[in-house]
């Protein structure tokens, strides 16, 4: 691959969308380093021009007056000095050595890495975890979604096992707690859902406690009440058994421990558990049994059942929904999925290997721990307290629960970096702060490669020079461990071996003196990104050496996979394949697909030997038989329940900081029922007071006769402080508590917290 200059000329080019999940291909015109137009990419392989209205405001993110362009410094009074580079490198690699050297791996932890969009930059930053002697990993995954890896682990034998839905080819979908008009989460959401409407052959179930977009559009909305998700899904699961509903055949040939499940939900009180959700019990039943006698069903799901109560159990239930129908392993189903980008690993709290932390005692889940408790791992944990924190491409100050907390924790650290491109509210609580490259101003991927049979993946290209003195991820992580001596600052003979092996040998002789510099220090494992970064990585055309680990990943990627990468139209062979591929994905500037399957495949990415599902998970038999005693009711102190996090149209997550991107909802409004309004006189525009057992915020009014009586909701992406103001809209986590969360998983219960609401004159 020869040498060749990026251009920043005025163009047409393409990128993706860092908003949510879905990262839609985009072809853009660029004008004087700026975003002057987006549209939908007609040649990516899977949005195929889709696009919401959300990506279209990109300039928001790359161009405000938050950015940050230069390394800085806290002093004494408070305030932020530019230094150099050379010095914030080096004063912030002696005090990790020292803190590390000094109190142990438990001293530190890593916050964030790889946000939205920004994965390429998370597989450097982990390395610090290593260098530090560290295995504290937060981030927002851990509080959103480790519950459902946790459940993974135990239904497919391992947390690294995911799963997805074929909901765009399905006869029968059933949306439990998912907005995906606004969330997204499946293929161009909007199109689809529009397609499973018009279809008079295909039915839609959207359960949710308010009409949604989605549910607006569906064939049913089953409107629970806040909370009681996982009695309507037992239920669901206990008429299947009962009415032999079931795909005998199904679970005979590919599960173990379908007795015991059966056994645990014929003690399920059906009706009972449906007048707690206030639902129509026939309509129940009636949803059950087309359910199950659909060719093709699948159930989609999201935060809304993710972030309430039961969450870890109601992971477990939707799973059974599906896999005791048998729609599984099927074109129209829910299915497993490969993973080209290693996000997740599997650390079971069972193997005595993997340690806990000081205070909770908690447990990784996929390598990763809950937010929730890194307030008093910080300030209760005595001597073996966490007392460094690197923050990358995050804000837990306004996005992780309890913001007091945080704030509290944070100011009593002894070392807080924060790495990010803009001034965040977290970042005005650090030592030092990193500029880094923009999302559009470095190579880049997001590693929510998570289709099936056909997987893609989208390695975007810079389009922008980068803004005043800022660094890759690669960059300052790399200099970071080359400052900490961890590794040395050369590779004199991998460099030489570099420049002169190529992809017409396979990287043969690069590989195997790798090899043999490992296998003779082997603490130079845990560093290999950086160490490729620096040699095989100067070799790559446009500096694209930050992509240099996606090398490796290809040839294990397919040799793993060699089947389904040659299906999808690569030319190789075994010694070669991954080669080739690394290839593809860095020349097609509008992605690639990196795999097509076989439905049949599905059954060789399950973990166990055997290939077959656990379906009994003892934990989850025991919260299943606690249900009866929780209570629901809201108390006289705090009678509604707010949704902490809606979606709406107008709400990203929180890299959008000018609040001019928004075109509606500047506020953020609280929407709450008519009826309820009128109980406080109140109409929409006017404020109330919103008050948790927590804390309290002023919220604006909106009226929504989709809302239940009783519920209420307000938008995530708010509170921000733009160049240093008050802050705009709600700031959610003044009222969220670390303690409100899932016992086992430590997920917070954002979508159902008890409040009550005052007029500002009570």
């Amino acid at each position: 691959m020869s040498k060749q200059e990026i251009s920043f000329s005025n163009r047409n080019d393409v990128t993706a969308c860092i908003l949510c999940s879905r990262n839609c291909g985009l072809s853009v015109e660029i004008e004087d380093n700026q975003f002057k137009k987006i549209k939908g990419d007609d040649q990516h392989p899977f949005s195929q021009g889709y696009i919401c209205q959300k990506a279209a405001r990109l300039q928001h993110y790359q161009k405000h007056a938050d950015r940050l362009t230069a390394p800085l410094k806290r002093q004494a009074d408070g305030s932020f000095k530019e230094i150099s580079w050379a010095q914030a490198i080096q004063e912030i690699a002696d005090q990790l050595v020292h803190i590390r050297d000094t109190f142990g791996g438990t001293a530190f932890a890593s916050v964030g890495g790889g946000g939205q969009g920004n994965h390429l930059g998370a597989a450097y930053g982990r390395q610090l975890l290593y260098a530090m002697k560290s295995f504290y990993a937060y981030n927002s995954l851990a509080q959103e979604k480790t519950g459902d890896f946790w459940v993974n682990g135990r239904l497919f034998g391992s947390q690294a096992c995911h799963t997805t839905e074929d909901v765009e080819y399905a006869d029968y979908v059933l949306f439990i707690g998912t907005n995906p008009f606004q969330a997204h989460g499946i293929p161009n959401a909007r199109d689809t859902l529009k397609h499973i409407k018009k279809d008079p052959n295909r039915t839609m179930v959207v359960f949710d406690p308010r009409v949604t977009e989605t549910a607006k559009q569906a064939d049913i909305h089953v409107q629970l009440k806040p909370g009681t998700d996982a009695y309507l899904m037992s239920a669901m699961i206990a008429i299947m058994l009962r009415e032999n509903l079931y795909d005998q055949q199904f679970i005979q040939k590919h599960t173990h421990g379908f007795d015991e499940v059966k056994q645990a939900f014929l003690a399920i009180p059906i009706e009972e558990y449906i007048q707690k959700a206030d639902v129509s019990v026939e309509q129940i039943y009636q949803i059950v049994r087309d359910f199950a006698k659909a060719k093709r069903g699948c159930v989609r799901i999201d935060l809304g059942i993710q972030h309430t109560l039961n969450t870890t159990l109601n992971g477990y239930l939707e799973k059974l929904l599906y896999l005791l129908a048998g729609h599984f392993g099927q074109q129209g189903t829910n299915n497993l999925h490969t993973m080209f980008i290693p996000i997740l690993t599997h650390t079971d709290e069972r193997n005595p290997k993997y340690r806990r932390t000081v205070h909770h005692k908690m447990f990784p889940i996929s390598g990763f721990f809950p937010p929730n408790i890194l307030p008093d791992e910080i300030l209760k944990a005595g001597e073996k307290r966490v007392r460094a924190v690197f923050v990358d491409s995050c804000n837990p100050l306004l996005t992780y629960p309890d913001t007091a907390a945080y704030e509290q924790a944070f100011k009593s650290l002894d070392l807080l970096v924060v790495v990010d491109v803009a001034m965040t509210e977290t970042a005005r609580f650090a030592d030092y702060i990193l500029p880094a490259h923009s999302q559009f101003e470095k190579w880049e991927f997001t590693g929510f490669n998570l289709e099936f049979p056909k997987n893609g993946f989208h390695l975007r290209h810079p389009l922008f020079k980068a803004q005043g003195n800022t660094l890759s991820e690669a960059e300052i992580y790399t200099r970071l461990l080359e400052a900490m001596n961890v590794i040395p600052q050369q590779f004199p003979i991998l460099s030489k071996i570099a420049e002169k092996d190529s992809a017409k040998t396979a990287y043969l002789a690069y590989f195997g003196a790798l090899g043999v510099s490992f296998a003779k220090n082997k603490k130079l494992i845990p560093f290999a990104a950086s160490i490729v970064y620096r040699t095989l990585g100067k070799t790559l055309p446009n500096d694209a050496a930050a992509t240099a680990l996606l090398l490796p990943l290809c040839m294990q990627y397919a040799a793993q996979h060699y089947q389904a990468v040659k299906q999808a139209g690569y030319q190789g062979n075994r010694l070669n394949l991954g080669v080739k591929l690394f290839q593809a994905i860095l020349q097609q500037r509008s992605g690639v697909v990196l795999s097509q399957h076989e439905y049949a495949d599905v059954w060789q990415l399950i973990a166990y030997k055997d290939k077959k599902i656990r379906l009994a998970i003892p934990e989850m038999f025991v919260e299943l038989s606690q249900l009866k005693q929780q209570p629901l009711v809201p108390t006289d102190d705090y009678p509604f329940i707010l949704f902490a996090g809606e979606r709406r149209s107008y709400n990203a997550n929180q890299i959008y900081r000018d609040p001019a991107w928004r075109k509606v909802d500047a506020e953020g409004r609280l929407r709450m029922n008519p009826e309820d309004a009128s109980e406080f006189a109140v109409e929409t525009g006017q404020t109330l007071q919103c008050i948790s057992e927590h804390g309290k915020i002023l919220v604006v009014v909106e009226l929504d006769e989709g809302m239940r009586k009783g519920v209420v909701s307000l938008p995530h992406g708010y509170g921000l402080r733009y160049r240093g103001g008050e802050p705009i809209g709600p700031e959610l986590n003044r009222l969220t508590s670390t303690q409100h969360c899932d016992p086992l998983s430590k997920t917070p219960y954002h979508k159902y917290v008890p409040v009550r609401l005052e007029r500002l004159d009570a």
